[in-house]
């Protein structure tokens, strides 16, 4: 199907005339026409990303704000997180649970003057605004259509940036300002998917194409599309929603206890506290893991976790080729008996079990900024 073909039944960032003009290939993804990759491919995206600094459009995830009183704790009752102690411009990775503790989506909250900004998946945006609105007793809940996120993430985003945003490489990681480009309100925060350090950066949609064209022009920056984005983020151990996070896993499978305040795993009170309090006092059944292939042959998600035996442990979630590792890696669950680092295990590549080996994540190393 060409790309035309794609991209007609799909809606567009305000970026897509962007994409096209830079040759990129569009993909269909959660609904949006989106650039898989560009001219230079995926590897070479990937290694610019690590190197020097690499432009992503974001746009097709859900920006929300959360207002009035008690919106702090209104939303403290569906994710485990404390957003409660949270300072002006601090963010936290969190959560929303279901019933059962598993996970229906995860979200970053940032605390601004006026309340709460959220930042959901695109794959999930419509649901989270959904069971917001339901669940929300407190508060209100506005979704911001009319802007655009943009991420400049690699060791030479603060220096670019700075240029145009003075100021903001004093961010520290997971924080969050507003600043004036070009006299265009923008509130960049010091995050990103990728293990390096970075920004992401919201503006109006109208301002998104002046802004990535000013990006584009600087000498370390390329653009770069969901291929690498997925190699980056797989490299560093980072969560895909809907592949190594679901509704049947819970944080603490996940390995994200760490995202879970004390406070709150004392109090409990948001949804699937008693299983997630019961995987924190007694350890879950099953857990994520790294995983090193042997050789070359990488392993895909759905592949199987073998034992010493032959017996299924667990699968594979995420798997790939790391250009920046140098091979083939893979996450996904195992049995928690069998979780320990350096456990040797086979992966059932096409029918064949290959050599493999229990690793602790990332498999490269994050390079944010903590001052």
């Amino acid at each position: 199907m060409s790309d035309d073909a794609v991209t007609d039944a799909l809606a567009r960032t305000p970026l897509y005339i962007e994409h096209r003009a830079l040759g990129a290939t569009l993909v269909g993804f959660a609904g949006y026409a989106m650039p898989v990759r560009y001219p230079a491919g995926i590897m070479a995206e990937h290694t610019h990303t690590r190197t020097a600094a690499g432009l992503f459009d974001v746009s097709h995830m859900g920006q929300l704000r959360l207002t009035g009183d008690g919106a702090v704790e209104a939303l403290e009752r569906l994710v485990p997180g404390d957003i409660a102690s949270l300072a002006s411009g601090a963010m936290r990775y969190t959560q929303f649970t279901n019933e059962d503790g598993g996970i229906l989506d995860d979200l970053i909250a940032t605390r601004a003057n006026d309340g709460l900004l959220l930042v959901v998946n695109a794959s999930c945006k419509d649901a989270d605004i959904a069971h917001l609105q339901r669940r929300l007793d407190a508060g209100n809940l506005t979704v911001h259509a009319e802007r655009a996120l943009l991420a400049l993430q690699g060791p030479k985003a603060a220096a670019v940036l700075a240029r145009h945003a003075a100021g903001c490489e004093g961010l520290e990681f997971m924080t969050a300002a507003r600043f004036a480009i070009d006299g265009v309100d923008a509130m960049i925060s010091r995050s990103g998917y990728t293990g390096e350090d970075g920004f992401e950066i919201s503006v109006p949609n109208d301002a998104a194409t002046a802004l990535w064209r000013r990006l584009i022009a600087e000498p370390e920056v390329e653009p770069v599309g969901l291929g690498a984005r997925d190699s980056l983020r797989l490299e560093a151990g980072l969560c895909l929603y809907g592949h190594d996070i679901d509704e049947t896993t819970s944080p603490v499978e996940a390995g994200l206890a760490w995202s879970i305040g004390k406070r709150r795993r004392q109090e409990g009170g948001f949804p699937g506290a008693a299983r997630i309090q019961h995987q924190l006092a007694e350890g879950p059944r099953r857990r994520r893991v790294g995983i090193l292939p042997d050789g070359r042959a990488p392993a895909r998600e759905g592949t199987a976790v073998l034992n010493a035996d032959g017996d299924e442990i667990g699968t594979v979630t995420s798997g790939g080729f790391g250009p920046t590792a140098g091979g083939p890696v893979a996450m996904g669950y195992v049995a928690a008996d069998a979780a320990e680092i350096g456990r040797p295990v086979s992966l059932l590549v096409r029918g064949k079990p290959r050599p493999a080996t229990i690793v602790k994540l990332p498999f490269v190393p994050h390079n944010y900024h903590r001052g």
